[in-house]
């Protein structure tokens, strides 16, 4: 066991608790949470003014587009945005995400300024998804906002202010005010 694979064996037992209080459904999947080593809801992050930018921009080069790969997040050092903004990395060709429909999704998820990753399904396993219904209030609202319209076999990133995530006070490890970065391939829709 590496440093880096205890705390993040920790953390996923810790997010667990944080996404079923978000409305989860108890799927260990789905009960993941944000956190980053030495940071904890206690201590409040230290946010930047956030900037208004477009709902859509164009993905960053760094994001690979090989979806057998687990995505890296780039750090930023650009202030954050205010609202959601979506990158599509690749343009899927299947069915739409649309509320009410089930989808599949793998995930990489980290924080803004950093890159580091908190959580991510790929850490579980190539081939693990993460179920979620669209509409149902399963998952935080910028996860949730970022998935729909994607089509099956896309790829996205998804940047959310706290307010989508987890708001000012944030949620278990998870500090307050944190900006997330969610990197979003679509499986399958049905």
């Amino acid at each position: 066991m590496t440093r880096r694979t205890a705390p993040s064996l920790l953390l996923a037992c810790a997010a667990a608790l944080s996404l079923a209080a978000c409305g989860g459904d108890g799927d260990e999947a789905a009960t993941s949470a944000a956190t980053t080593a030495g940071t904890s809801a206690s201590e409040p992050a230290t946010a930047q003014p956030c900037e208004t930018r477009p709902a859509t921009e164009p993905a960053p080069t760094e994001v690979t587009t090989d979806e057998t790969l687990a995505p890296d997040v780039p750090p930023s050092d650009a202030p954050p945005p205010c609202g959601l903004v979506i990158s599509d990395v690749l343009a899927g060709n299947g069915a739409e995400a649309v509320d009410g429909t089930t989808v599949a999704v793998k995930y990489v998820g980290a924080f803004y300024e950093t890159g580091e990753e908190f959580d991510s399904s790929w850490s579980r396993g190539d081939q693990e998804t993460l179920p979620v219904t669209l509409g149902a209030g399963q998952v935080i609202p910028g996860f949730e906002q970022g998935i729909t319209g994607m089509r099956e076999g896309g790829r996205r990133m998804v940047t959310m202010p706290s307010d989508l995530a987890y708001g000012d006070q944030g949620q278990g490890p998870i500090p307050g005010g944190a900006t997330l970065v969610f990197v979003i391939d679509l499986v399958q829709v049905g």
